[in-house]
């Protein structure tokens, strides 16, 4: 796995042909047992690694989107399973935590959940005040850049948006995107001008 801008984050990555651009999943590693967000399947040196890192206690699936291969590492592992509580009787897993906008999964993880997305109460994460992790809506196809999933694929374009300012009062260092080009610094701007580009294409 790649060790990512913090000591205590690590990341492996699939590249995608279809969208040409690589699928990430992220590790927080902690002392009371690790968490995984939307994980991808592993290659033997990606998992050798994982465990040595420590026991693995939550598998975080932020929307239906990014199951990809949470059930087959929740059963090698015996983490724990947690979803968005918006697909709560429509997610194919059996999670024990359904997850929504304001719960904290463990000590300095904050869920935003966001609407609007095309899935219901797709999860943000919020990691110790400085690093967002998303699935699906906030993206980025070009470095240093974040975009929003496409309009066509959105339930509610006004309220995605909604979603995202509620971010404003967060100092976010990182955005650690499930699809596309994570944001390592400045992440609270990067979303600021995300909103901007959105807003005036709208106005426009």
């Amino acid at each position: 796995m790649k060790r990512l801008h913090r000591a205590n984050l690590w990341s492996w990555s699939a590249f995608n042909p279809e969208r040409n651009l690589d699928f990430h999943s992220t590790l927080w590693v902690r002392p009371s047992g690790n968490v995984a967000f939307d994980p991808l399947p592993q290659s033997e040196h990606d998992r050798k690694h994982l465990l040595e890192l420590g026991p693995l206690a939550w598998i975080v699936v932020t929307n239906s989107d990014h199951v990809r291969d949470s059930l087959e590492l929740a059963r090698t592992t015996g983490a724990k399973l947690a979803g968005p509580a918006g697909e709560r009787s429509s997610l194919p897993l059996p999670c024990e935590r359904w997850l929504a906008d304001g719960d904290r999964l463990v000590d300095e993880l904050e869920v935003v959940a966001f609407e609007g997305s095309k899935t219901p109460g797709e999860l943000g994460c919020i990691l110790e005040g400085h690093t967002l992790i998303t699935g699906d809506l906030i993206r980025a196809h070009e470095a240093a850049q974040l975009t929003l999933l496409p309009d066509a694929k959105l339930t509610d374009k006004p309220r995605a948006l909604a979603s995202i300012r509620r971010l404003a009062p967060y100092a976010l260092d990182a955005v650690l995107v499930g699809d596309g080009w994570p944001i390592f610094r400045d992440g609270q701007r990067a979303i600021r001008e995300l909103l901007a580009r959105c807003e005036s294409r709208q106005d426009s």
